[in-house]
């Protein structure tokens, strides 16, 4: 049977959803995820978006985009970068060639506009994985390998239940503790919004800013402050409207070993628990960094693992 790859046009969506839920199970999508965060994407391009087409339907895809305008305020377009960040081939056209001729015709779409370094599949703010699921997907994996892709390194992603949850006893202490000496655990008021995104895009990363931003819900937010200034935040609820997704959340680098993360956190799962959810999980940390090792004493446990990839020119 023919297999033709060329760029997306429309009235390809419909067979490339049915096709992206039958070669990636473990990860399927919807037309609104689909349509909100590729093809309403300002930095999409049909061109990148390469899908291999038989008997008029999609049977695969890889897709390269890079930024058409900044990510936010005051950031860059990344001239250098691009991203791949999905590519798929159904199960019944594996094993031809499909999958690599896909994604060497994305990565010539992102040459070709001059960017010198690709990444799997980091593209923030509309990535579906950190990076490759060596467990999931190992065909995958040694596909990008095999095209020159190298590791970068390793996020984990963390689940915890609620069920049953209870703020524990050290946590209300600690809370007192940090109390008396003048930090003030809250939602931030519609007023600190401003500061908060740029404390979460300067001292993090401005796709941190840019959730909050969008999400402004600060009932699912909670801030710690010192007096006249924020020193930490956490928040659930920011990404695709989620409500069990918790994050982002991070701690000013001069207060931390003072157990406002360890604080933030407890509070924001009691106040998913408040709301009746079950659990409380994320896709990205560093499973031997201090955000992480928090994480497993608060309970959480690693569920997934991923390689963040990138290819280089020489």
């Amino acid at each position: 049977m023919t297999v033709m790859v060329r760029a997306f046009a429309p009235g390809d969506e419909h067979s490339l959803i049915e096709s992206w839920n039958r070669s990636l199970p473990g990860d399927p999508t919807t037309a609104t995820w689909f349509r909100d965060c590729v093809l309403l994407d300002p930095n999409f391009d049909p061109e990148g978006l390469r899908v291999a087409v038989s008997d008029g339907r999609v049977v695969g895809s890889a897709y390269g985009v890079r930024r058409l305008t900044p990510l936010a305020p005051g950031t860059d377009l990344e001239p250098e970068t691009g991203w791949i960040p999905f590519f798929f081939v159904a199960p019944g056209h594996r094993g031809a060639g499909l999958g690599r001729r896909l994604l060497t015709e994305a990565l010539d779409f992102l040459r070709a506009r001059g960017r010198t370094r690709v990444d799997f599949a980091s593209y923030t703010p509309n990535y579906v994985l950190p990076g490759a699921d060596p467990e999931l997907y190992p065909e995958g994996l040694a596909l990008l390998t095999s095209l020159g892709f190298g590791t970068l390194y390793s996020p984990v992603a963390m689940d915890r239940t609620l069920v049953g949850y209870q703020t524990p006893e050290d946590v209300h202490e600690l809370r007192a503790e940090r109390e008396r000496e003048g930090y003030a655990f809250r939602g931030p008021t519609d007023g600190e919004l401003p500061e908060l995104i740029r404390f979460a895009a300067d001292e993090f990363n401005p796709d941190w800013g840019e959730a909050i931003r969008h999400h402004k819900d600060t009932t699912r937010m909670v801030v710690a402050r010192k007096r006249d200034r924020i020193a930490g935040f956490a928040l659930y609820a920011a990404y695709r409207g989620i409500p069990e997704r918790f994050g982002p959340f991070g701690v000013d680098a001069h207060e931390r070993g003072t157990g406002l993360g360890k604080i933030l956190l407890h509070l924001t799962m009691t106040r998913m628990r408040a709301e009746g959810l079950h659990s409380s999980w994320f896709l990205w940390t560093g499973e031997a960094s201090p955000a992480g090792h928090l994480y497993t004493k608060a309970g959480y446990q690693v569920t997934r693992r991923f390689r963040v990839m990138r290819w280089a020119s020489e």
